[in-house]
Formats: C-alpha cells, sequence, structure tokens
C-alpha cells in the first residue's frame, strides 16, 4: 500500500514540474517556442482573404479555386506603401482541428502598384486547383 501511494505522489510531483514548466513557455517575435504571438508587420491594417474566381470542375465534382484576392479596406486610406515589393506566401488548409492539414501553398511579391485606396485588392501567383469545398482555412504571410 506504501508503494502505491509513493508512486502516486511521485507522479503527482512530476506531473506538477511538467505542468508548470509547460505554463512558463513563451513566445515573442525572435524567439520559438509553443504558443502564438503578432509581429510587426508592413500594415497594421486587417486584411481580407478570399477566394479568386471559382470554376466548376465535373471531375473534382465541385467548384474549385486556384488563386486567393488579398483586400485591404480600411477607410479613410490603406497603407500598402511598406509592403509593396514585398515577398508574401499564401498556405491554403483543411481540416476542422489542429493540426490542419496544408493542401497547397503559393508564394509570390506584393505588386509595385497596388494603390493605397479603400478596396485595393491584389491577386496570389495561381496554384494547383482546390476543391473549393474542402478548404477550411488560409494563411497569409507578408515580408516573411
Amino acid at each position: 500500500m506504501k508503494r502505491i501511494i509513493g508512486a502516486i505522489a511521485a507522479g503527482v510531483v512530476a506531473f506538477s514540474g511538467i505542468y508548470a514548466l509547460a505554463a512558463s513557455l513563451s513566445v515573442t517575435s525572435n524567439t520559438l517556442g509553443a504558443g502564438t504571438s503578432a509581429t510587426a508587420s508592413c500594415t497594421a491594417d486587417t486584411l481580407t482573404v478570399g477566394y479568386g474566381t471559382l470554376s466548376y470542375s465535373a471531375t473534382v465534382p465541385g467548384y474549385t479555386v486556384t488563386t486567393v484576392t488579398i483586400t485591404d479596406n480600411t477607410s479613410p486610406t490603406p497603407a500598402w506603401t511598406a509592403c509593396k515589393n514585398l515577398n508574401y506566401r499564401v498556405t491554403v488548409y483543411t481540416g476542422t482541428s489542429s493540426p490542419y492539414t496544408s493542401l497547397v501553398e503559393t508564394t509570390g511579391t506584393v505588386p509595385a502598384t497596388i494603390a493605397n485606396t479603400t478596396g485595393s485588392t491584389f491577386t496570389t501567383t495561381a496554384f494547383a486547383a482546390q476543391n473549393a469545398n474542402s478548404i477550411t482555412g488560409v494563411s497569409v504571410v507578408i515580408g516573411g
């Protein structure tokens, strides 16, 4: 009986130590660890991501998407200036819970000609056609 109680006590102590260690992990813009962090960006504006033109495919069957549009609807004036000519990476995901599965990724450069007007948008470089119904998330990195 003493061995069982001793084993339980040791397990509680070990679990508490591991839990405390995990709770102390933090993330900053220049460190790697568990968690999330917002880092400096070329714009503080909220960007909207949408599908490019949808096309019906009988082989899928369903609608497919091959591009993503990124729009800045900030009023009165969006702040694209610092983003122009920076590289971007867009990843399209599927799944209902973490970890999500990457369907496709595309990279390119934010156009130098994008206007600083409300609703200004650019379209990513094309990627392999994806079933629009299976897309559950999109991540966008500009300048990284």
